[in-house]
């Protein structure tokens, strides 16, 4: 059985892309190819349609993957920034954005650091849940020192 190989720009059109998007998702490792042995990239039939079909995992397997292109995203506080620092230690990794002249540190999972290729440099997008925003101010002249929670009030409404 001969295995039929189209040119990338054949692929493109046939999967509704563009030639420098699939050309990203090669390079990215999310399309499978062979190489010509003057280095062109050939995508197999098979794999247009392993791209073209639907994926639905049972309910049993069903989480979220890297095989999808988000599309939409229920969460409206969105801050784009530049990654300043990623760190993993174990189970767990913090990620340092840049937006703007603030910095955002997020801990998220190191899996999700892999998944995510994230490295210093790249662009990304912080995704805020308002159930998990706090909320603080800066201490001014009035304040006699700085505490956590109510400590100074405390303090202050024994003296």
């Amino acid at each position: 059985m001969t295995m039929t190989l189209l040119t990338v720009r054949t692929a493109a059109a046939r999967l509704g892309v563009g030639y420098s998007t699939l050309k990203q998702w090669i390079y990215q490792g999310r399309v499978r190819t062979t190489q010509t042995a003057g280095g062109h990239h050939r995508i197999s039939e098979a794999e247009i349609d392993r791209l073209t079909t639907p994926q639905r995992p049972s309910s049993a397997t069903r989480r979220a993957s890297g095989s999808g292109l988000i599309v939409a995203l229920s969460g409206r506080n969105r801050l784009r920034g530049f990654v300043e620092e990623v760190r993993t230690d174990g189970l767990l990794g913090q990620v340092r954005l840049r937006i703007g002249d603030q910095l955002l540190t997020a801990v998220i999972t190191a899996d999700a650091i892999h998944e995510l290729r994230l490295k210093r440099g790249d662009a990304a997008i912080a995704i805020v849940k308002s159930t998990e925003v706090m909320i603080a101010r800066e201490r001014d002249a009035r304040d006699e020192s700085p505490t956590i929670g109510g400590a100074a009030h405390a303090r202050r409404a024994r003296s």
